[in-house]
């Protein structure tokens, strides 16, 4: 589908632009920083709309399509689209970047212009991630958004933030340069950078493993998997709120976007080959890391781990299908598992931003992330607590929520493809409960046994009105689901005929 303007280019290019021009216009006025910043980010979702609005489900191939010749001694173009995969997570990134800068209105004291503009000009580049369609344009932005989160935990962090940095940084650097060299071999085989020309590439086996396993280290650390998951949690510890949110909500997705972008369709044989080893270190990360996640004693912490933990369900999702396929037969299953991977990428979006925007509340007001600085918080903070027990609950995934939609269907999936795999995965459901459920006990009921509890004051209206907004997505996802599904269901049934068609 052509749109009628570069709705694409626009949300690309929006925030980036409104981000460079709050670092100039409100340099000497936060207030106007502060409003520039949130008008920006506004009409930046209210233009994402038409995605929405204007998309056509009918179809599999790329839709609202730019393509301008970019770099032609080398055949790279400015190219862009969105398919059933990629438009939620775009409406998810535009979306968040409205919360993520509403949550830092009255927090961010000093130089608040440049901690507005980084989320902005963060936000237009992980839009970009999204929707290009040229290998080099999507490494540009992939790398690109690095910088301004570098310099965001740089500059705001907590007192351990330059060594929570420089390994964000360098883990995930190391990660895309395995990345970039798979591009340039599949460019000097075809030579073209286009994403839709190396899907159809011709590939034998030991380039295939070779370029999967270069994509696993990329999108591994990006998501992040077990054993390359350890940046993670310094880097939300040590984050302001914002950060974490955008850390958690979108830029985890990034990875698991990978694989269904590049991953599965560019390398199906060797994504057969080696599925198993994706389906280990899921469930590993499954419950091994929700088990570490249960000794936690600080909050960020814990819900960081609890990240990593539910980002399994999206890489085990996409890779049971071949095991369901040679089970069965048929892909009725696996298409299951994948849209059900989809499905908690979206909500896992919701729930973890949620999560530690209900965090960044109480440090405000304590300054503390502690558990057991907290007690009895329900007693002085009753509509807050309303709200972040409903989204603790979802991510414990209660029927009826977001969180269960996602992690229901992988597990049904699971099971198709191998009885262990799902019964493995369903600990889930109890570890997940046990670590949230007991944090719940510690921090929201219970006497009141510190007296800077005593002081605490309930939502304000800016904060009430982020936490209502996200506990509707919540709810409407997880009762109603059907649309977001509707969306992806004729991307997925491609994706999976690519998956499964040989390219031997």
């Amino acid at each position: 589908m052509l749109s009628s303007y570069p709705i694409l280019s626009t949300l690309i290019w929006l925030p980036i632009i409104g981000g460079l021009l709050v670092l100039f216009a409100g340099r000497n006025n936060a207030s106007a920083a502060k409003w520039l910043s949130l008008g920006t980010a506004m009409l930046t979702f209210v233009l994402s709309l038409p995605l929405w609005f204007g998309f056509d489900t009918t179809t599999a191939s790329m839709q609202f399509v730019e393509k301008v010749s970019w770099i032609p001694s080398f055949n790279i173009y400015y190219h862009l689209g969105v398919d059933g995969l990629s438009m939620p997570l775009v409406l998810l990134t535009t979306f968040t970047q409205v919360l993520v800068i509403a949550s830092a209105w009255d927090v961010i004291k000093e130089r608040v212009e440049q901690y507005m503009g980084a989320f902005l000009i963060m936000g237009g580049m992980m839009t970009g991630v999204f929707v290009a369609l040229d290998s080099i344009l999507f490494y540009v932005f992939w790398e690109a958004l690095l910088i301004p989160m570098f310099i965001v935990i740089g500059k705001w962090g907590g007192p351990r933030r330059v060594y929570a940095t420089l390994k964000f940084f360098l883990y995930t650097f190391f990660g895309s340069v395995f990345m970039l060299v798979s591009f340039l071999y599949m460019y000097y085989q075809s030579g073209s950078f286009s994403i839709l020309d190396m899907h159809t590439m011709h590939l034998g086996m030991t380039a295939q493993t070779l370029i999967f396993l270069a994509f696993l280290i990329a999108f591994a650390v990006k998501i992040p998997m077990f054993p390359v998951h350890t940046w993670l949690p310094d880097a939300h510890v040590e984050a302001p709120t914002a950060g974490s949110v955008v850390l958690a909500a979108i830029m985890l997705k990034m990875g698991g976007y990978g694989f269904v972008r590049f991953s599965l369709p560019i390398t199906p044989d060797a994504s057969m080959q080696l599925d198993w080893l994706v389906i280990a270190l899921s469930l590993i990360a499954i419950v091994y890391i929700g088990v570490i996640a249960l000794v936690q004693s600080d909050m960020k912490k814990l819900v960081a781990y609890s990240s990593i933990s539910h980002m399994g369900f999206v890489t085990l999702g996409m890779f049971v299908l071949y095991d369901i396929l040679q089970n069965t037969g048929t892909l009725q299953g696996a298409q299951l598992g994948m849209e059900g991977a989809m499905v908690q990428m979206v909500s896992h979006g919701f729930i973890s931003g949620a999560m530690f925007l209900a965090i960044g509340v109480l440090y405000d007001r304590m300054h503390t992330r502690e558990i057991s600085a907290y007690s009895g918080v329900v007693n002085k903070m009753p509509w807050f607590v309303m709200f972040a027990v409903l989204f603790a609950m979802a991510n414990v995934g209660l029927p009826g929520t977001s969180g269960f939609v996602g992690e229901f269907m992988v597990i049904l999936s699971s099971f198709k493809a191998n009885l262990w795999y799902g019964a493995i995965a369903a600990l889930t459901l109890i570890i997940g409960a046990a670590y949230t459920l007991w944090m719940v006990k510690r921090v929201f009921f219970g006497p009141i046994t510190n007296e800077n509890v005593e002081n605490l004051k309930d939502l304000n209206k800016r904060e009430f009105a982020i936490m209502a907004t996200l506990a509707v997505a919540v709810v409407v996802l997880g009762v109603y689901p059907g649309p977001l599904m509707e969306v992806m269901h004729t991307s997925v049934e491609n994706l999976l005929i690519q998956a499964t068609t040989s390219k031997l």
